[in-house]
């Protein structure tokens, strides 16, 4: 049986915490700040932990990391 495999592009961008829960950064923070209320950039800062739902789709990607 080959083993499962992690998918790269998945590992760059999230870390999962001790309790299992997914860390990633904020999204829309890459370009275009001029045109982004201050509010945005503020809450958008630093990373967060992501809901129910998207937790399960990445821990599929991240099989090696459970």
């Amino acid at each position: 049986m080959p083993k499962m495999k992690t998918k790269s592009s998945a590992k760059k961008r999230f870390k999962i915490t001790g309790t299992g829960k997914v860390k990633a950064a904020a999204a829309g923070k890459q370009h275009g700040m001029i045109k982004r209320s201050n509010k945005f950039i503020r809450d958008a800062r630093g990373t967060m932990v992501l809901s129910g739902p998207d937790t399960k789709l990445v821990k599929k990607f991240l099989p090696n990391s459970l």
